[in-house]
C-alpha cells in the first residue's frame, strides 16, 4: 500500500516513466503469449517454439534494464534525514522500489493479457474482437497456469533486479567499481572477439536456419549466439571505455574546461557506461541485419518489428534515464561552482566534450564491430 501512495503521489516526469515502463512490459508480455500462441497452435514444432522463447529474452532484458534506471531515478526511494526515525531507513526503500517497479511491471503483464485475449475472441464487445484468432490458436484452449507463468517473469526479474542495484553499499563501494573498471575493457574485448569468431565460424560450417518471429530469417543458430556473446563484450566493456573517454579529454595540456569534462566523465562511467555499451550492441546489430537485408521491405514481420521496436526503444531510454541520474548527481557540483563564479557557458561547454569523446570513441566502434559482424553473412 505505501509503494501505491507513493506512486499515486509522485511528479508527473516520474509517473510518465512508470508508465513508459508499464508499456515496455505490456508489449514483452504480448510477445510471450504469442510464443505461447504459436506452442499451442503447432504442438509438433517443439524446437521452433523454444526458438521464439529464447528470442523473447533480449526485449525482456531491455525492460528489465529500463525498469532499473527508472528506479534508480525515482525521488521517492531515495535515502532521506529524518526518514529512518520512521521505519524507511535504506533497506525498506530498496524494498518500496523493487514494489513499485513490481506494480509498473504487472500492470503492463495485465493489459498484455487483456489485449491477447482480446485478440483472440474470449473478449467480445470492442473492436477488433477476434482480429488475429488464427494466429493465436484461439481453436485451442489456452493454457492459463503457462501464461500466467511467462508473464510473472518479467515483474519478478525486474523487481529483483531493481532490489539488487539499490540495495544498501557499504562506504567506498563506489571508488572500488570505478577502480575495476580498467578490469572490465579485457573481459569485454575477449567477450568481443569470441562473439566475432563463433559468428565466423558458424557462418562458414552452415547448419539450420533461425528463424525468428515474423518470417526474419537470421541464419545459423551460431550467428546468434555470436551476436550475444559481441552484445555482451560491448556492454561489459562500455564503463571502462566511458572511462577512456574521459582520460582522453585530459591529455595534451587540458585547460579548466577539458580537465572538469573529463573529471566528471571518469566519475559517471560507471553509471553510463554499461547502457551506452548495450546501446552501442544494439546499434551495431541493427547495422549488421540492415547490411545483409534482413531488415529489407518484406524481411520482418509485426512481432519482429515490435521485439525490435522494444529493444531500440528501452535502450536509448535507458541511456537518457541514465545521464538524468547522472546530472541530478552533479547538481551540488554545479552549485558549487556557480558560487565561486563560473560562467554557465563553462558547464556547457564541458558537457558538449563529454558528449563529443563518447561519441569519438563509440561511434566508429559500433560501425566496426557491425562491418566484421556482417561480413561473414554476406561472404
Amino acid at each position: 500500500m505505501l509503494a501505491l501512495r507513493l506512486t499515486r503521489g509522485s511528479h508527473p516526469l516520474v509517473l510518465l516513466r512508470r508508465l513508459l515502463v508499464a508499456a515496455a512490459a505490456a508489449g514483452v508480455g504480448f510477445l510471450l503469449l504469442c510464443t505461447l500462441g504459436y506452442a499451442a497452435g503447432h504442438p509438433a514444432q517443439a524446437p521452433g517454439s523454444s526458438l521464439r522463447l529464447l528470442w523473447c529474452v533480449i526485449p525482456l532484458a531491455a525492460t528489465v534494464q529500463f525498469a532499473v534506471a527508472v528506479a534508480r531515478t525515482d525521488p521517492s526511494t531515495r535515502p532521506r534525514p529524518g526518514l529512518s526515525a520512521v521505519g524507511l531507513g535504506p533497506a525498506r526503500l530498496t524494498a518500496l522500489a523493487a514494489a513499485s517497479t513490481a506494480v509498473a511491471c504487472t500492470l503492463g503483464s495485465a493489459l498484455a493479457l487483456l489485449f491477447y485475449l482480446h485478440l483472440r475472441g474470449d473478449i467480445t464487445g470492442l473492436p477488433f474482437d477476434g482480429a488475429a484468432a488464427e494466429l493465436l490458436a484461439a481453436d485451442r484452449p489456452m493454457p492459463l497456469a503457462a501464461a500466467l507463468t511467462l508473464l510473472a517473469v518479467l515483474p519478478v526479474a525486474a523487481a529483483t533486479a531493481a532490489a539488487l542495484a539499490l540495495r544498501p553499499r557499504p562506504a567506498g563501494g563506489d571508488e572500488a567499481r570505478v577502480g575495476d573498471m580498467p578490469g572490465g575493457l579485457p573481459w569485454g574485448v575477449a567477450l568481443l572477439a569470441s562473439g566475432l569468431a563463433v559468428e565466423t565460424y558458424a557462418a562458414r560450417a552452415g547448419g539450420e536456419a533461425a528463424t525468428l518471429p515474423g518470417r526474419f530469417e537470421a541464419g545459423p543458430i551460431g550467428v546468434l549466439a555470436g551476436w550475444a556473446l559481441t552484445a555482451a563484450g560491448l556492454a561489459l566493456a562500455g564503463p571502462a571505455l566511458a572511462y577512456v573517454s574521459g582520460r582522453l579529454l585530459q591529455v595534451f595540456r587540458p585547460g579548466a574546461t577539458r580537465l572538469l569534462a573529463g573529471r566528471v566523465l571518469m566519475a559517471e562511467a560507471g553509471r553510463i557506461g554499461r547502457p551506452l555499451g548495450v546501446v552501442a550492441a544494439v546499434a551495431s546489430a541493427a547495422l549488421a541485419a540492415a547490411t545483409v537485408g534482413g531488415l529489407g521491405p518484406g524481411g520482418s514481420g509485426p512481432l519482429t518489428v515490435l521485439g525490435a521496436t522494444l529493444v531500440v526503444a528501452c535502450t536509448t531510454a535507458t541511456l537518457l534515464t541514465a545521464a538524468l541520474e547522472s546530472k541530478q548527481t552533479r547538481t551540488h557540483t554545479a552549485q558549487a561552482l556557480q558560487r565561486l563564479g563560473a560562467p554557465p557557458t563553462v558547464l556547457r561547454t564541458a558537457a558538449l566534450l563529454r558528449v563529443a569523446a563518447l561519441l569519438a570513441v563509440f561511434v566508429p566502434l559500433t560501425w566496426t564491430v557491425a562491418t566484421l559482424a556482417a561480413a561473414p553473412l554476406k561472404g
